[in-house]
Protein backbone atom coordinates (compact mmCIF):
# COMPACT_ATOMS: atom_id res chain seq x y z
CA UNK A 1 0.00 0.00 0.00
CA UNK A 2 1.39 3.32 -0.76
CA UNK A 3 1.18 5.82 1.88
CA UNK A 4 1.36 10.04 0.76
CA UNK A 5 2.74 12.24 3.18
CA UNK A 6 3.11 15.87 2.44
CA UNK A 7 2.42 19.18 3.59
CA UNK A 8 0.62 22.36 1.85
CA UNK A 9 1.13 26.13 1.81
CA UNK A 10 -0.17 29.10 0.64
CA UNK A 11 2.07 30.71 -1.90
CA UNK A 12 3.07 34.20 -0.93
CA UNK A 13 4.35 35.53 -4.23
CA UNK A 14 5.15 34.60 -7.64
CA UNK A 15 9.08 34.01 -7.09
CA UNK A 16 8.55 30.31 -8.21
CA UNK A 17 7.85 31.11 -12.10
CA UNK A 18 11.50 31.98 -12.06
CA UNK A 19 12.73 28.76 -10.41
CA UNK A 20 10.38 26.37 -11.83
CA UNK A 21 12.74 23.71 -13.76
CA UNK A 22 9.39 22.02 -15.05
CA UNK A 23 5.66 23.20 -15.56
CA UNK A 24 2.63 21.52 -16.92
CA UNK A 25 -1.25 22.43 -17.47
CA UNK A 26 -3.26 20.24 -15.57
CA UNK A 27 -7.13 19.47 -15.80
CA UNK A 28 -8.73 17.13 -13.38
CA UNK A 29 -11.37 15.95 -11.86
CA UNK A 30 -13.30 13.80 -9.35
CA UNK A 31 -15.93 10.48 -10.51
CA UNK A 32 -17.18 9.90 -7.28
CA UNK A 33 -15.44 11.10 -3.37
CA UNK A 34 -17.53 9.45 -0.62
CA UNK A 35 -15.93 8.57 3.19
CA UNK A 36 -12.97 10.24 2.60
CA UNK A 37 -12.00 8.46 -0.65
CA UNK A 38 -11.75 9.76 -4.26
CA UNK A 39 -11.27 8.53 -7.19
CA UNK A 40 -9.28 10.96 -9.74
CA UNK A 41 -8.77 11.76 -13.32
CA UNK A 42 -6.05 13.63 -14.70
CA UNK A 43 -4.78 15.27 -17.89
CA UNK A 44 -1.07 16.07 -17.18
CA UNK A 45 0.51 17.48 -20.85
CA UNK A 46 -0.10 14.39 -23.31
CA UNK A 47 -0.78 11.67 -20.51
CA UNK A 48 -3.53 10.50 -18.28
CA UNK A 49 -3.81 9.23 -14.98
CA UNK A 50 -6.55 7.42 -12.97
CA UNK A 51 -5.46 8.09 -9.00
CA UNK A 52 -7.44 6.01 -6.15
CA UNK A 53 -6.80 8.32 -2.65
CA UNK A 54 -8.44 6.82 0.77
CA UNK A 55 -9.32 9.28 3.43
CA UNK A 56 -6.95 12.00 4.76
CA UNK A 57 -4.79 10.64 8.54
CA UNK A 58 -2.82 12.59 10.69
CA UNK A 59 -5.11 15.64 10.55
CA UNK A 60 -4.68 15.54 6.32
CA UNK A 61 -0.49 15.33 6.81
CA UNK A 62 -1.22 11.16 4.88
CA UNK A 63 -3.36 8.99 2.71
CA UNK A 64 -3.21 6.06 0.91
CA UNK A 65 -2.61 6.70 -2.85
CA UNK A 66 -2.85 4.45 -5.91
CA UNK A 67 -2.21 6.02 -9.24
CA UNK A 68 -2.04 4.73 -12.78
CA UNK A 69 -1.06 5.73 -16.26
CA UNK A 70 -4.20 6.18 -18.91
CA UNK A 71 -4.34 6.52 -22.33
CA UNK A 72 -4.69 10.64 -22.93
CA UNK A 73 -7.75 9.90 -24.79
CA UNK A 74 -9.52 7.59 -22.28
CA UNK A 75 -8.73 10.36 -20.06
CA UNK A 76 -10.37 13.16 -21.52
CA UNK A 77 -13.55 10.64 -21.85
CA UNK A 78 -13.82 10.13 -18.41
CA UNK A 79 -13.47 14.11 -17.45
CA UNK A 80 -16.74 14.08 -18.81
CA UNK A 81 -18.04 12.03 -16.37
CA UNK A 82 -16.82 14.09 -13.43
CA UNK A 83 -18.81 15.84 -10.95
CA UNK A 84 -18.35 19.39 -10.20
CA UNK A 85 -16.11 21.56 -12.09
CA UNK A 86 -12.94 20.74 -13.71
CA UNK A 87 -9.89 21.96 -11.84
CA UNK A 88 -7.27 23.75 -14.34
CA UNK A 89 -4.32 24.65 -13.18
CA UNK A 90 -0.66 24.47 -13.85
CA UNK A 91 1.89 22.82 -11.74
CA UNK A 92 5.52 24.16 -11.61
CA UNK A 93 8.20 22.06 -9.90
CA UNK A 94 10.83 23.75 -8.00
CA UNK A 95 13.75 22.18 -6.37
CA UNK A 96 14.90 23.48 -3.21
CA UNK A 97 17.66 21.63 -1.10
CA UNK A 98 16.68 17.70 -0.92
CA UNK A 99 12.77 17.89 -1.70
CA UNK A 100 10.96 18.84 -4.57
CA UNK A 101 7.65 21.63 -4.22
CA UNK A 102 4.53 21.11 -6.37
CA UNK A 103 3.40 24.61 -6.51
CA UNK A 104 -0.20 24.51 -8.32
CA UNK A 105 -1.16 27.77 -10.06
CA UNK A 106 -5.21 27.58 -10.29
CA UNK A 107 -7.43 29.15 -13.46
CA UNK A 108 -10.95 29.11 -14.25
CA UNK A 109 -13.11 29.39 -10.79
CA UNK A 110 -9.98 28.63 -8.57
CA UNK A 111 -8.28 31.61 -10.21
CA UNK A 112 -6.03 33.82 -7.65
CA UNK A 113 -5.28 30.65 -5.68
CA UNK A 114 -1.43 29.38 -5.49
CA UNK A 115 -0.43 26.32 -3.65
CA UNK A 116 2.66 24.55 -2.73
CA UNK A 117 3.34 20.85 -1.76
CA UNK A 118 6.09 19.56 -0.28
CA UNK A 119 5.89 15.06 -0.22
CA UNK A 120 7.76 13.79 2.32
CA UNK A 121 9.75 10.14 3.21
CA UNK A 122 8.24 10.61 7.35
CA UNK A 123 5.76 12.80 9.27
CA UNK A 124 9.04 14.30 11.04
CA UNK A 125 11.36 14.78 8.01
CA UNK A 126 12.60 18.10 7.87
CA UNK A 127 12.71 20.49 4.98
CA UNK A 128 14.00 23.79 3.74
CA UNK A 129 11.46 26.55 2.95
CA UNK A 130 11.96 28.51 -0.26
CA UNK A 131 10.97 32.16 0.19
CA UNK A 132 7.31 31.80 -1.55
CA UNK A 133 6.27 29.43 0.98
CA UNK A 134 3.54 31.01 3.54
CA UNK A 135 1.13 29.83 5.96
CA UNK A 136 0.76 26.54 6.15
CA UNK A 137 -2.76 25.01 5.51
CA UNK A 138 -2.21 21.08 5.17
CA UNK A 139 -5.16 19.38 6.80
CA UNK A 140 -7.02 22.29 5.62
CA UNK A 141 -9.86 20.78 3.72
CA UNK A 142 -11.30 23.84 2.10
CA UNK A 143 -7.52 24.06 -0.09
CA UNK A 144 -8.48 20.12 -1.26
CA UNK A 145 -8.62 19.95 -4.96
CA UNK A 146 -11.50 17.17 -4.49
CA UNK A 147 -13.21 20.15 -2.35
CA UNK A 148 -12.40 23.16 -4.90
CA UNK A 149 -14.79 21.17 -7.50
CA UNK A 150 -17.45 21.71 -5.70
CA UNK A 151 -16.41 24.76 -3.39
CA UNK A 152 -14.18 27.14 -6.05
CA UNK A 153 -11.77 29.63 -4.53
CA UNK A 154 -14.18 32.33 -6.33
CA UNK A 155 -16.93 31.60 -3.97
CA UNK A 156 -14.90 31.91 -0.59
Amino acid sequence: MAIEIERKFIVTNDSYKALAFSSDRIAQGYICREGGNSARVRVRGDKGFLTIKGPSLDGGLSRFEWEKEIPVAEALELLKLCHGCIIDKIRHLVKCGNHTFEVDEFFGDNEGLVVAEVELNDACEEFEKPDFIGREVTGDKRYYNSRLTRFPFKSW
